[in-house]
């Protein structure tokens, strides 16, 4: 790594502990997570309630918002998934599209984007569109989205052979498959 880039790394950051998100059921959702992606349940943390200010001040959440329970999923190998079903003192807005702000989407590196397809398909997932080949610095990655029975969306991505941009870059992004590099 560059020093530059080390250096903007902050004191002591090592890169993403988790991705946190909220579902609308979470029984739903953990059997999306477990049984389609693959994930293992690690550990539930019991919900909390909004009795005072702490929702508001430590979660930026209507005070009175309700945590009904919180699951911690292990996803590959090292995407940790913190998983959250509030019952909202205000009411919940509906799933962000990519283009709102704070849209999202999560993706997932697979080694075989075919074959990764087919297993989920078979699992009842329906895909946006066909594969995408990138082109320019990402030529070399395919991938497609999807979206969780929640509506979520997420994508598989795979580049085994690399992306274009490698060939001359100091810095490289990290790679799920490579995590060393």
């Amino acid at each position: 790594m560059c020093e530059d880039a080390a250096a903007a790394r902050g004191p002591g950051l090592r890169g993403i502990d988790h991705v946190g998100f909220t579902v609308p059921d979470l029984e739903q959702a953990h059997r999306f997570l477990v049984e389609v992606l693959g994930a293992v349940h690690v550990y539930t943390l019991a919900g909390k309630r909004g009795d005072d200010d702490w929702m508001e001040t430590h979660l930026g959440v209507n005070p009175r918002t309700l945590i009904r329970e919180i699951r911690f999923y292990r996803l590959g190998f090292g995407t940790n998934l913190e998983v959250f079903e509030y019952l909202a003192a205000d009411g919940q807005a509906p799933q962000p599209r990519n283009s709102d702000i704070g849209g999202h989407h999560l993706a997932l590196y697979v080694d075989d984007l075919d074959a990764a397809m087919a297993r989920l398909s078979e699992r009842g997932v329906k895909f946006m569109g066909g594969p995408t080949a990138s082109a320019q610095a990402a030529l070399g990655q395919r991938w497609i989205y999807f979206r969780s029975p929640w509506g979520m969306q997420f994508e598989l991505v795979s580049y085994p052979t690399g992306k274009a941009y490698e060939a001359a870059a100091e810095v490289k992004l990290w790679h799920p498959a490579q995590p060393g590099r």
